[in-house]
């Protein structure tokens, strides 16, 4: 929703303050079509040059992000935290037990509580390999943590890939639409014998296509690129949360403290309160 209404706004302020100094949309109008066919068909055309199609399907699955936001909520970091919770506990009293769920989380009784969770492959695949390791006798917290951060930061360095390709079409933007209009110039020069109302007509539309392109550059596709670095950014705090909780379990501390020091590196805006955790925590405990 914060997304549409940024573009309306974008939309509504640039023509809105055209038309009320006088500019005349009909020439717009009526050189947009054909200016957006040079600009983004060219856009289009470099940005599968320059991706692979998994690239690209990444990116054009990114793009809804910008309008959807983050996909882990205030209410997914407690589950989280509780998922934790449950798997530590069980790890310690029975480290026979936990084979189980870390060997077949998508039929596992713990993880079956946290669909969300469950069907997200990173996180899984990154507290099932840790437990794993851990009950290897892989058991040095600091180099344990040291290949997590290796982990993570390979994820979020592909999970950028998105953001990364979206900003190159907009740097390219405004070059795109400096051609179209040279082109534009070149079709009004062919045309030099025309009445000066009409060589003048030809001109504003060939301009068109360098407003396109800078438009396009610095109002929708590079604000696109720039929101979905902050959602994938702002996601990768999830994942962060899993090295931080298990990582504290390496260390031996108690399993509330391990969940304690999850809460406190979770970003403010996004961290389950304290009394509102131990309530979660309190309501697994009685269903255990």
């Amino acid at each position: 929703m914060v997304g549409i209404i940024g573009i309306v706004v974008i939309f509504v302020m640039v023509f809105g303050g055209y038309t009320l100094h006088g500019g005349k949309m009909g020439i717009v109008l009526e050189a947009a079509p054909w200016e957006m066919i040079m600009i983004g068909g060219a856009a289009v055309g470099a940005f599968i040059i320059s991706n692979d199609m998994p690239s690209i399907k990444h990116t054009l699955k990114d793009v809804g992000k910008v309008f959807k936001g983050a996909k882990w909520k205030p209410s997914d970091y407690r589950d989280l935290l509780c998922l934790l919770f449950e798997l530590i506990r069980l790890a310690r009293q029975n480290p026979v037990a936990i084979e189980e769920h870390i060997e077949a989380p998508e039929s596992s009784s713990i993880f079956s509580k946290y669909p969300k969770i469950v069907h997200d492959h990173e996180a899984v695949e990154l507290i099932c390999d840790t437990m794993r390791s851990a009950s290897m006798n892989y058991d040095d917290p600091h180099q344990v943590e040291e290949v997590l951060e290796k982990q993570l930061d390979a994820n979020l360095h592909h999970a950028l890939h998105g953001s990364h390709a979206l900003q190159q079409v907009a740097d390219g933007l405004p070059a795109l639409g400096i051609v179209a209009a040279v082109l534009g110039v070149i079709k009004t020069m062919a045309s030099i014998d025309q009445p000066p109302e009409i060589l003048g007509a030809m001109i504003g539309s060939a301009l068109v296509g360098t407003f396109m392109g800078v438009f396009m550059a610095y109002g929708l596709v590079g604000p696109f690129a720039a929101k979905v670095q902050t959602v994938v950014s702002e996601d990768a705090h999830f994942y962060k949360l899993i090295r931080e909780v298990l990582v504290a379990n390496l260390h031996n501390h108690a399993t509330n403290i391990c969940i304690e020091v999850g809460r406190q590196n979770t970003p403010h805006h996004i961290r389950p309160s304290f009394s509102e955790l131990e309530e979660a925590l309190k309501a697994v405990k009685d269903a255990a």
